[in-house]
């Protein structure tokens, strides 16, 4: 068995001579301390070499493969490393290549974290890392193939994560291990509970709605700041309210352990305080060799403060991200964390920064690196492409917003005859009602669209009952679900379920004593079976698999009485019993479920469409992280981009900058910048003629004019008529004077 020593040399001549050395058969891999590493027969398939690492990183170009090999091999984990990814410049090929180098050079990946913000992100991290050793090593290479990296079991959301660290540590922090997870619906009812209990929905003056409360709930744990901060800088209309919300959120959180549930940022908050004990921080950062984090712009000041605890040294934390596309800040994202991120290690972290656009024209991207390039702070970065041909992106100055709708859908129509499809081009805009004007258009000229957005799986209702009891069996002090279930049965209201409620907690909770409640008249036909069905769900010899099915079976008559539609309705609960089997607990499928919804939902099911072909129409937040071969950005004028509700800060300015500038790296070969120079006022007569001038958006100024090409429209036309020649003459200006004598 030959083996090889990472330290004989970590340059790409020295790994090439080793690799022609040597015939191909399997390696032994030698830590960095001499020791023959342990072995994994889950990896035993893999040939591990310095020369196959190498070969791993043959497709990335040059930034792409520093990032991905950065310190791998040393004698300990590398020190911090800030991979500064573009817009198009493969951020996901870059971090799925430095996971297969990882474990190419003997990395256990169970002991690899991987952060992301979606868990689909994740499972394409972890299947292109799969192909990669696959293609590497002469393993399986099809789609979805797993190679060592199916031992990546710590691969997720951060509030994933969360929940398997909580309840693996729940005994050490005073946490049920059993809790369930509200999701936001839920953990706003419970808010209005507390609200209503406390007597201030009966105030003379207005007192902030539960929604607006969990939100400044929400935002002050994220952000880390004063609730005082929170209600000066993001809700300074509820500012006259901060005792009464600090009061409000103490009962809110009592209630909450009352219950045994966590909220979504609960997940955060509590796995921040673990990593605020030494003695729990050190055996949750002893887990991970190496953190990988993807979207770092995205982070909120909750999630950095835990990663540099997971890593206070930063040795074995990677981050990528790109300053220039944090747009999220109204999540309580804060562009800080990127721009700050090298200066909280000493050495400062390395940077390397990926260019290489693979999605643009140059002349977009010109364009774009001039927006951007004003910004007052930022990584420096410039994007570049092979694609050197192409347009000028059109800067159109529309006369009105009537004309800049008839701008957009004859350019549309004519990209379409030209080859390019509605579903390769997009329409973007600021705001949702931005687009209003242009619907009605499209459907008068019969060209199909689709506009992202629209009810969560989670949010129907009945698909929301189903899960709520499946919460209730599983922690029956989450009085939430309980107050919603035992509503489902006729006769019981608020009022009934209240006194079922506490009846329970003098009962300690158990689910068996029900029977026993004394109930309104009404519900007395339904309560024996209702009460079975609990206590059957309740028992822990109850098998998991079959639970959904019974509980949906014991459901669908109440289907009938409750909502329209029952037929669609009834398929969102097969649909979800399918979901369902897919998991081995009660308690993973509802985590899943709350952390991560589908989106679809039968309540929303109409016609059928059955065109060739539809237009995409989405909001510029909704559009990150997609690309068309052409993109209209409607009213890029200043009230619109930047928005007028974000214009209170430098800091709110630039986020708007950077928004105009994701909007532009969505495009692949076209890209129209559409500023209407009037807005009809709304506050009249339908047809009036009072409007308002709206000046192009300042984020492109007249210093960068020459990275567009700027047309009007319509073009005016040219009177071209000679003047008359007459004889007759008339001093039409002597019998204007004449009419004032």
């Amino acid at each position: 068995m030959l083996k090889i020593n990472h330290h004989l040399g970590n340059s790409d001549a020295s790994r090439q001579k080793a690799c022609e050395d040597l015939p191909d058969q399997s390696a032994t891999v030698i830590s960095p301390s001499g020791v023959p590493a342990e072995t994994d027969h889950s990896l035993s398939t893999i040939s591990i070499c310095d020369c196959k690492a190498s070969h791993s990183l043959k497709d990335l170009n040059e930034s792409q493969r520093t990032a991905a090999e950065y310190g791998i091999g040393d004698c300990r984990p590398p020190a911090p490393l800030l991979i500064i990814a573009g817009a198009g410049t493969g951020k996901t090929k870059t971090l799925a290549h430095r996971v297969a180098y990882l474990v190419l050079n003997g990395i256990d990946p169970q002991r690899i974290l991987l952060l992301t913000f979606t868990r689909r992100a994740a499972a394409e991290m972890t299947r292109r890392a799969a192909r990669i050793l696959g293609q590497t090593c002469g393993a399986p290479q099809k789609i979805g193939a797993t190679v060592a990296v199916d031992k990546i079991l710590w691969s997720g959301t951060f509030h994933a994560i969360a929940n398997r660290l909580l309840r693996l540590h729940a005994h050490s922090i005073g946490l049920d291990s059993s809790f369930t997870v509200l999701d936001r619906s839920d953990a706003a009812d419970l808010m209005n509970l507390v609200r209503n209990d406390m007597g201030l929905s009966k105030k003379e003056m207005r007192f902030p709605k539960k929604d607006t409360c969990l939100a400044i709930y929400s935002h002050t744990v994220n952000t880390c700041c004063e609730l005082a901060v929170t209600l000066r800088y993001a809700f300074p209309w509820c500012a006259d309210w901060p005792e009464e919300l600090k009061e409000l959120f103490r009962a809110y959180v009592i209630a909450k352990q009352r219950n045994n549930v966590l909220d979504y940022d609960d997940l955060l908050l509590y796995w921040r305080h673990v990593m605020e004990e030494p003695a729990l921080a050190a055996q949750v950062a002893a887990r991970f060799d190496h953190v990988l984090v993807d979207e770092y712009q995205d982070t909120n000041a909750l999630q950095a403060a835990i990663l540099l605890r997971m890593k206070s040294d930063g040795h074995g934390l990677a981050v990528v991200g790109d300053d220039a596309q944090s747009i999220y800040s109204f999540r309580a994202a804060t562009v800080r964390n990127i721009l700050d991120f090298p200066k909280h290690f000493s050495p400062p972290a390395r940077i390397v920064t990926l260019e290489q656009n693979y999605r643009s024209t140059q002349p977009i991207l010109d364009a774009s690196n001039a927006v951007i390039g004003l910004a007052a702070e930022g990584h420096p970065k410039r994007l570049f492409s092979t694609k050197l041909g192409g347009e000028k992106p059109k800067l159109i100055s529309a006369s009105d917003e009537s004309a800049q709708v008839d701008y957009v859908v004859d350019c549309v129509l004519e990209h379409r005859e030209a080859g390019i499809d509605l579903k390769r081009q997009a329409i973007l805009f600021r705001a949702a009602h931005h687009s209003a004007e242009l619907e009605v258009e499209l459907a008068r000229r019969n060209i199909p669209f689709v506009k992202y957005g629209g009810l969560k799986f989670l949010e129907a209702a009945h698909v929301k009952d189903v899960l709520c009891a499946l919460r209730w069996a599983e922690n029956s002090r989450d009085a939430v679900a309980g107050f919603r279930v035992l509503q489902l049965l006729p006769g019981i209201g608020p009022s009934a379920a209240r006194n079922v409620i506490g009846r329970l907690l003098e009962s300690n909770f158990t689910l068996k004593a029900l029977k026993g409640f004394s109930i309104p008249p009404a519900a007395a036909p339904h309560w024996s079976e209702f009460c079975d069905r609990m206590v059957e769900l309740g028992e822990s010899t109850t098998p998991w698999i079959g639970q959904v099915g019974l509980l949906r079976r014991w459901y669908e008559p109440y289907l009938e009485r409750l909502y329209d539609h029952p037929v669609a309705r009834v398929g969102d609960l097969e649909k979800l019993e399918q979901i369902a089997a897919g998991y081995a607990t009660r308690e993973r499928f509802l985590t899943e479920m709350t952390l991560d919804p589908p989106e679809a939902t039968g309540a929303e099911a109409g016609a059928p469409l059955l065109d060739e072909d539809y237009l995409i129409l989405s909001t510029i937040h909704s559009a990150k992280g997609q690309e068309w071969d052409a993109v209209f950005i409607l009213n890029v004028t200043d009230g619109c981009i930047p928005s007028d509700m974000a214009t209170g800060s430098p800091e709110q300015i630039e986020e708007e900058r950077r928004v105009l500038g994701v909007a532009m790296t969505r495009a692949k070969f076209n890209l129209h910048l559409i500023q209407p120079l009037r807005f009809f006022r709304s506050q009249q007569n339908r047809y009036g003629d009072r409007y308002v001038f709206a000046p192009r958006s300042r984020f492109i100024p007249d210093a960068i004019l020459d990275f567009f090409e700027c047309r009007i429209w319509p073009q005016s036309a040219v009177d071209n008529l000679k003047a008359v020649e007459s004889s007759v003459r008339a001093d039409v200006a002597a019998r204007m004077r004449e009419m004032w004598r």
